[in-house]
């Protein structure tokens, strides 16, 4: 089984864990992560972008010259494509951009970059994370001491008020995000450069996706 070292909020070395082989050692599966961000991005996209077509254009009815004998090109309409204020050729249209991946898809991309962080020593195992009160200060102290700067750290759901508090504590550090173990993405682990975990949240992690 992959082992990684714990550490303090200090950044000292307190202990190993063990990680399972089947979420955290699997062969990387580009092809599944590439699937998995392409999904998440195009949900993210509000497809609400629009144009009018010459049939949605007001005016035009009126043929602006007759058809033979001025020398000009036929015309039809004011409101054409070619025309100033005429329609949009093939004009956008709102749209729903989301699509569906299969889940046993999207569970081997995830432990696909699960697996990239701890071979990569990317993954930075905590053995507690207390926060007494809210206080950025000390939040950016600990990550200093952990010597990560963009980073994606991931709670369990257990101390609902402790994790509030390191919530608020890190909502203002920038390229820092905080989640819940059982709510990580493929794209946010990717994003930041290290993932830091309570030993309790890769429990749940372990748990939630075997």
């Amino acid at each position: 089984m992959a082992n990684v070292d714990v550490y303090d909020t200090a950044g000292s070395i307190v202990g190993t864990m063990e990680l399972s082989d089947e979420i955290f050692a699997v062969p990387v599966n580009e092809h599944a992560v590439h699937a998995v961000v392409t999904q998440h991005l195009a949900n993210l996209r509000q497809g609400t972008k629009s144009a009018k077509t010459r049939a949605e254009v007001s005016g035009g009815g009126k043929k602006p010259w007759r058809q033979k004998g001025t020398g000009r090109a036929r015309q039809g309409s004011t409101r054409a494509p070619q025309w100033k204020g005429g329609g949009v050729v093939f004009a956008p249209k709102p749209r729903d951009f989301s699509f569906k991946l299969n889940k046993k898809l999207k569970r081997l991309a995830l432990k696909s970059v699960l697996s990239s962080k701890v071979s990569e020593n990317k993954l930075i195992a905590l053995d507690s994370l207390p926060m007494g009160e809210i206080k950025t200060k000390e939040m950016k102290k600990t990550l200093d001491a952990l010597k990560v700067a963009k980073a994606l750290v991931a709670l369990d759901a257990k101390d609902k008020d402790n994790n509030r508090r390191v919530v608020l504590s890190a909502r203002n550090i920038p390229n820092v995000k905080t989640t819940g173990a059982d709510s990580l993405n493929v794209y946010d682990i990717l994003k930041y450069d290290f993932l830091v975990a309570t030993k309790e949240a890769l429990s749940v992690i372990q748990e939630v996706y075997a």
